[in-house]
Order: C-alpha cells, then structure tokens, then sequence
C-alpha cells in the first residue's frame, strides 16, 4: 500500500509541465466553449452550472495544477502588458450571490503584480453616484494603458436589479420623460455604444457571468450559516432575493442576448465547481491577453550603446 502511493507521489511530482503553446490551445479550447459573441437567440438554459467541460470530478487534482500553471502564464503576459502600455483590459464579474466571484478573482489573479491590476467592487450607489448618469461611478475606474481593471459587479447592475427592484429604478432622479417603455433597451444600446467606444481606444473589455445553480447556491449559504469561520459572509438580504431568482435569470438572458459583441463577449461559465470555475476563467483572460500580440517594448541603438556603456562603467568600479 505504501508503494502504491509512492508510486502515485512519484507519477505527481514526475508530471511534465506543458508547453506554453499547449497551455494557450487548452486555455483557447476552453474559453470558447463559454463564449457568447453574439446573443441572438441565448438561452441560459442551455449552460448546465454543473458543467465542466471534458474534466471530470477525479481530475480535480490536475485541474489545480493546471490552474497554477496558467496563473504562471497570466503573470508573464501582465508584466508583457505593462511593458508595453498600449492595451488596457477591462474584466467584468457579474453573478448571482455565493456564485465565487470573488474566489475566482483571488485565485486567477493570484500572481498578477499588484502594481498592473486594479480590483473596484460596487456595492449599493451612494447619494453622489445617484446625482450622476448610471455609468459614471464605474466610468471613473477604468483601467490606465498597461494595466488590467477588475469589476465585481458593475454598471450591469443597472440592468439586473434595478429591472428586478423596479422600486431602485424611482430613487435614480431621471425626469419623468426618461422613464419610457424602452428604458432597458435604450440602457443596452449605451452600454454597448460604450463598450464599442473603450475597444476603439484599446480598452479590451471580457466579461464573465458565474452560473450557478439555485440548489448549489442554497448549500453554500447553508454551509455560511453552520460554519462560524464563514458567517461573515452571509447576509440575510443575500437569501431573501432568492425569492426572485427567475426574475434574476430573465434578467441575466436578456442582458447577455443584448449586449454580447463580437468586440466584448460574455463568457458563461459554469460556477456549480469552484475549481472548474476559476480554471475557465483563467482560460478565458490567457486566451484574451494571448490575442493581443503583446511584447517588450524593442529598444534602439542609442540605448544599447548606452547600456553597452554604463555595463562597462560598472565593471570597472573598484
């Protein structure tokens, strides 16, 4: 028995680490599965949250590996994208409570340099957010050239639980002439006019819904309340707008069927399996920076005589 699992050990410890072209195919392979480019006709029913593509349950072990390794290659194309500072990536994180945004974005991120990443969580507007246009607490956060910007939650909660909460709609101060039959279509066409508008100027937006489903997410709000390290977490409210989870995945479909481009697509992904969650998702931000062609900046002669130079100065110091 005891060789058995030496020899399992060794079989670990043994394991090649893939190639950087095999981790952009499995990461390409993966992130399109979820892909949403164009919404006509998007059924969210047709995403199962348990999903987990072609791994299964006893590949859990290699699935984190996998992760890590992707974490490795997510850190080189950062500092890459930094270097460079062209391109900025929006990354948007929408999704029903207790789904593991934030897990997700912990872990994914977790070798990204601080100083290329930029992490704004919204929560409830404020007075000042409501005295301005719908998008302009989220506007002022975006990311600089060079860096990537993280959302949880965003301005696409304009369109979730404010069309849930019609009450949240009333406390937004509009004119009474803006509040029109086509208020949700008309908030659609300004979100995709502006994600249209970042992208023209090098804003490369993804953006990633978390599906879980409704009994995965009853037991992860069970496991809050018994687990006294987890309480914190919880909040009542969280529960109470189970009651309108129908209303919230109607609202979600639309929102993907109306705003998923070819130029900023949504990714589905299936959150029922933390790990298999955080792996897509890492799948789908190597498969974007992957795509951006991003290198060290070349330097010129001038600066490598001044290299060759101050190398040379240096070497003769006492």
């Amino acid at each position: 028995m005891k060789d058995s699992a030496r020899k399992r050990g060794n079989e670990t410890s043994d394991r090649r680490a893939p190639k950087p072209v095999e981790l952009r195919e499995r990461a390409r392979r993966l992130a399109r599965r979820y892909r949403v480019k164009d919404g006509d006709g998007f059924r969210l029913d047709d995403v199962d949250p348990a999903d987990t593509a072609w791994l299964k349950a006893e590949d859990k072990p290699a699935a984190k590996e996998a992760l890590q390794h992707g974490v490795e290659m997510l850190a080189e194309l950062q500092d890459k994208l930094y270097a460079q500072d062209r391109w900025a990536v929006l990354l948007i994180f929408q999704a029903m409570d207790a789904a593991g945004k934030d897990g997700a974005i912990k872990h994914v991120m977790s070798g990204v340099n601080p100083q290329g990443c930029q992490v704004v969580s919204f929560k409830a507007p404020s007075s000042e957010d409501l005295d301005h246009d719908f998008m302009w607490r989220c506007t002022k956060h975006m990311p600089e050239r060079g860096r990537i910007g993280i959302f949880n939650r965003s301005y696409y909660e304009e369109v979730l639980v404010v069309r849930v909460h019609d009450a949240l709609l009333k406390k937004q101060k509009l004119p009474a002439a803006r509040f029109t039959k086509d208020i949700w279509d008309e908030r659609f066409r300004d979100i995709r006019s502006i994600e249209r508008y970042l992208d023209n100027n090098g804003v490369v937006v993804r953006k990633f819904f978390l599906h879980v489903s409704r009994k995965e997410q009853k037991r992860r709000f069970l496991e809050r309340i018994d687990n006294s390290e987890k309480n914190w977490k919880f909040s009542a409210t969280d529960a109470q707008e189970r009651g309108y989870w129908k209303d919230y995945m109607r609202a979600y479909e639309d929102m993907i069927r109306n705003t998923a481009t070819r130029h900023s697509p949504w990714y589905v992904i299936p959150a029922d399996n933390k790990w298999f969650t955080r792996i897509a998702v890492a799948a789908a931000v190597i498969d974007t920076l992957d795509g951006l062609d991003l290198h060290y900046p070349e330097v010129g002669k001038e600066k490598l005589a001044e290299l060759a130079d101050t190398k040379k100065k240096l070497l003769a110091e006492k």
